[in-house]
């Protein structure tokens, strides 16, 4: 019974007021670009021409089903941040409801998520950064261009590796420092979007949506399974909680507000790339809204579009960055991890090594991987942390009924336990090398549990 040892809120808070070392800079607003700058990245500027290949102009249901399967979600994490407002996302609420087992693995997944995501993303802006070389007519030798084999003679991904340690820089000196840059990055990105789409709408074919969905369902879904890392990253607010100003009522709308506005405008671009160009021509494109632009003959707003995924993947590496340090700063104040991952800089007040230990096992798998292969991955973390927010946000409307909740999830227990089946119909979606790796990671994740950080829990001390 060790394994399902709870914390209780009230010891949860009480740690916390304690222990906390972060200063608290975030308001909704911020909390909302936090949001928006997870989202808007690799997804839309890249994933949209791998889901295109598979859905065909019907990409637009696909990202509707990836955004209603996490509106389901982020409505249950909504209720959570706003109860317990406290760093940890995901983790923090399974310790509570589940226990400190469910609790680690969910952590170890969540490392999974947004660890790999950000390496993932770090590949998609090295490409969007080589794309813009390109137009002033510089490149890079090829054994620094690409991961090995993806490229004859590529050795390293050395652009993903460097944007990488600089977001790591920048994030090594204080979210108040981060949070200016990342709303200016947003602001500009959307900007370019909608440009993008005022001026695509007048290059539609429409023949190029007939036929609407060439790959029936079946198709659409899997693009669905594929397109949904473009929303990964929203989740990554609730780990802000301990930096934000009244985290009670601002968190649920960081996490609402951005999900609703960022489905939208993938729902347009979408639709716009299909209908400028037929789906079938972005087989092997990196760059597939460059690409349609150029294929337009508007090659200047090629350029800005280079300059927008560079600026929307540079906001995502820093949320995602942001969320896999605070989930290891959580932990280890729990003692599930060493106490070096929650010891904060005397002067930024920062979780300082475990910022840069995260930072440079991002960037070496961001220089070592394919794109491929890390966007599945992430994706099944992703779909695995929202079965399990949306599974504790059900025990504790059991367990606790009387406990006071700023936000409440609607529909319980409908809601949630929609999140629950999209979820995994969306996992079933994956190829099963995807599932393979996801078992060996979750084994992994077990051995140290039981070999480290079960002895070392402050529960267990108790």
């Amino acid at each position: 019974m060790n394994l399902f040892r709870k914390k209780s809120l009230s010891q949860l808070q009480k740690e916390t007021q304690q222990n906390c070392g972060l200063r608290r800079n975030l308001s909704h607003w911020d909390l909302i670009s936090l949001g928006m700058g997870a989202i808007i990245g690799a997804g839309i500027f890249i994933l949209t021409g791998t889901g295109a290949l598979l859905a065909g102009p019907a990409l637009t249901l696909s990202f509707l089903i990836a955004g209603i399967t996490c509106a389901f979600a982020a409505l249950a994490y909504a209720e959570f941040a706003s109860t317990i407002p406290i760093s940890g996302s995901v983790y923090t609420y399974s310790y509570v409801t589940l226990g400190e087992f469910p609790a680690w693995i969910i952590g170890w997944d969540l490392t999974l998520e947004y660890l790999f995501a950000a390496s993932t993303v770090s590949v998609g802006w090295s490409a969007y950064f080589q794309h813009l070389l390109e137009g002033f007519h510089l490149s890079l030798p090829t054994s620094l261009t690409a991961a090995p084999g993806v490229k004859d003679g590529s050795l390293f991904n050395l652009p993903a590796f460097i944007i990488i340690l600089l977001i790591t820089f920048l994030l090594s000196l204080g979210i108040k420092v981060s949070k200016h840059i990342n709303n200016i990055m947003v602001i500009i990105k959307i900007l370019i979007i909608l440009l993008f789409i005022g001026i695509g709408i007048f290059y539609i074919k429409p023949t190029h949506w007939i036929p609407f969905a060439p790959f029936g369902a079946s198709g659409i879904f899997a693009a669905s399974a594929i397109v949904f890392f473009a929303f990964i990253g929203f989740d990554a607010v609730s780990a802000a909680a301990e930096e934000t100003k009244h985290p009670q009522k601002d968190l649920p709308r960081g996490i609402l507000f951005s999900l609703a506005i960022c489905t939208l405008l993938y729902i347009l671009v979408s639709a716009v790339v299909t209908g400028i160009t037929h789906y079938s021509s972005l087989k092997g494109i990196n760059h597939p809204i460059s690409k349609v632009l150029e294929e337009a003959g508007q090659n200047w707003l090629a350029g800005f579009i280079d300059v927008g995924a560079i600026l929307g993947m540079t906001t995502v590496l820093l949320v995602l960055l942001y969320g896999q340090i605070r989930i290891s700063y959580a932990m280890s104040r729990d003692g599930l991890l060493p106490k070096l991952f929650s010891k904060t800089h005397a002067y930024f007040r920062t979780p300082f090594y475990a910022t840069w230990f995260f930072g440079l096992i991002a960037g070496i798998i961001g220089g070592l991987l394919p794109l491929d292969r890390l966007a599945q991955l992430v994706n099944i973390g992703t779909l695995f942390a929202f079965t399990m927010v949306s599974l504790s946000v059900l025990i504790l409307r059991y367990q606790r009924p009387e406990l006071h909740r700023r936000f409440r999830c609607p529909g319980v227990p409908y809601v949630p336990l929609a999140a629950i089946l999209c979820s995994l119909f969306l996992m079933l979606q994956l190829q099963t090398f995807t599932w393979i790796a996801f078992g060996t990671w979750i084994l992994l994740g077990t051995i140290i549990y039981f070999r480290y950080a079960r002895k070392k829990s402050h529960l267990h001390s108790r």
